[in-house]
């Protein structure tokens, strides 16, 4: 055995503590519950149509609306805010706050009913979260929200419908 091997092999040897690791992390995969929200894998284009142009940019190209141009910013009704795309309702109006951003902010969503990913668009990372049904761009979350939590779910008013309490929520979308 020459030298190059001998120390190809000892390195690898230094990897080895880590495959239980690896395989832990393989069983910590959360399974499917009962009641758990299921992902369409429908493409995004098939919503070209269901839902307004406007609101097509922002949950499925990730664009923003304006600053203060939503009129759910100001909505104080007791309801649910549901996915503009596949009505999965998404927020409790009891977890709406005034954020003085210029969009309606959250200060957690229902639970299991979103999901996070690292954004790098603006340089420095955030988190965004999507409706986990239809993958739809709903806004991004940050650590500057009112107590317990700390959090802020900025929401883009295009992304959402609002359903008052006295009202049914829709049948969701396919």
């Amino acid at each position: 055995m020459n030298r190059r091997t001998l120390l190809q092999h000892l390195g690898s040897l230094a990897l080895l503590p880590l495959l239980p690791a690896c395989s832990q992390a393989a069983e910590r995969q959360p399974a499917a519950r009962a009641g758990a929200v299921v992902a369409l894998g429908k493409a995004h284009a098939e919503w070209r149509g269901v839902v307004s142009d406007a609101a097509y940019a922002v949950l499925f190209e990730e664009e923003t609306e304006p600053s203060a141009s939503s009129p759910l910013n100001a909505e104080k009704r007791p309801g649910t805010f549901v996915c503009a795309a596949c009505r999965l309702p998404l927020f409790d109006s009891a977890n709406k706050f005034e954020s003085g951003t210029g969009w309606p902010s959250f200060t957690q969503p229902i639970a299991g009913h979103v999901e996070s990913r690292r954004d790098f668009k603006l340089i420095w990372p955030r988190t965004e979260y999507h409706c986990a049904r239809c993958g739809g761009h709903q806004g991004h979350v940050f650590n500057d929200g009112p107590e317990p939590r700390g959090e802020r779910w900025c929401n883009n008013g295009l992304a959402l419908e609002f359903i008052p309490r006295d009202q049914p929520l829709p049948e969701l979308r396919s």
